[in-house]
This record gives C-alpha cells, structure tokens and sequence, in this order.
C-alpha cells in the first residue's frame, strides 16, 4: 500500500539506495560462506604441501571493505538522516504503518544515534527493509 508523500526527507532516497545495494552484497557474501561451509580449510596429510596462494583473502577483505564503507556512510548521516533511516528500517520492517511515520521519526530520535550503523548492520535484510520503506512512503 503506498501512501501519499506529506513530508520531505532530510535523506536523498538515492543515498538510502546505495545503502540497499551494499547491504545487499554484505548479506550476499555471507550467505555464500555459510552455504560453502569449509570451503576455505585445507587439509593436508604427510605427503601435500599448502599450495594454497589465500586468493580467498582478497575477497574476504573486499567483503569487510563494503561493511566498513557501509558503516562509514551510515556515521557521517547527520542527525535528522540518521532517524530517518532508522524510520524507515522500522516502517519496511513492518514496525511501524506508513501513516505512523511521524512517530517512528519520533521514537528513531530518542534512540542513540551514534549507534545506528551498529543496529542496523547487525539485521540480516537490512537491504530488503529500507527498499520496503522506501517504497511504504513513496521515496
């Protein structure tokens, strides 16, 4: 159900995108290690030698880059962006209706926002929420 637009957004909808996109490959390139399992030990017996080059390390380290870009970005929000996010986390999550969104804002600036990348990093379809609210309040 989407509903008519009453207010402006401190955060460019385009910004909480590209939040979406890269909470997306994080959420990714977890799923895929945890359905590789072990892929990444090796084993070896009296006879192998480790000839193991650790190509794994680079993507390993690509996939923390995008965390830690996507926790940067979401630290420099200032304050009013930063609630908004979280507003809009809760109304895709379901939380909260999108005629309720004044009062998501409301309790989003009661929260410690210095926390918020912390929070919201910690959620498995952070991608899939905020593209919901988005799409809630007609962004």
């Amino acid at each position: 159900m989407q509903t008519e637009k009453e207010w402006e957004l401190a955060i460019d909808p385009d910004t909480v995108r590209l939040f979406v996109l890269k909470a997306r490959a994080i959420s990714a390139a977890l799923a895929d290690d945890y359905r590789a399992g072990g892929e990444h030990e090796i084993e070896l017996d009296d006879q192998s030698r480790d000839g193991h080059h650790h190509d794994g390390l680079a993507e390993e380290e690509e996939e923390n880059l995008t965390a830690e870009e996507l926790r940067e970005l979401i630290d420099d929000l200032n304050v009013d962006e930063a609630a908004e996010l979280l507003a809009l986390y809760w109304v895709g999550r379901g939380d909260f209706e999108p005629a309720e969104w004044q009062e998501a804002l409301r309790e989003a600036r009661q929260r410690n926002l210095k926390r918020t990348s912390g929070y919201l990093l910690g959620m498995p379809m952070l991608g899939d929420w905020l593209e919901e609210g988005l799409q809630a309040i007609g962004a």
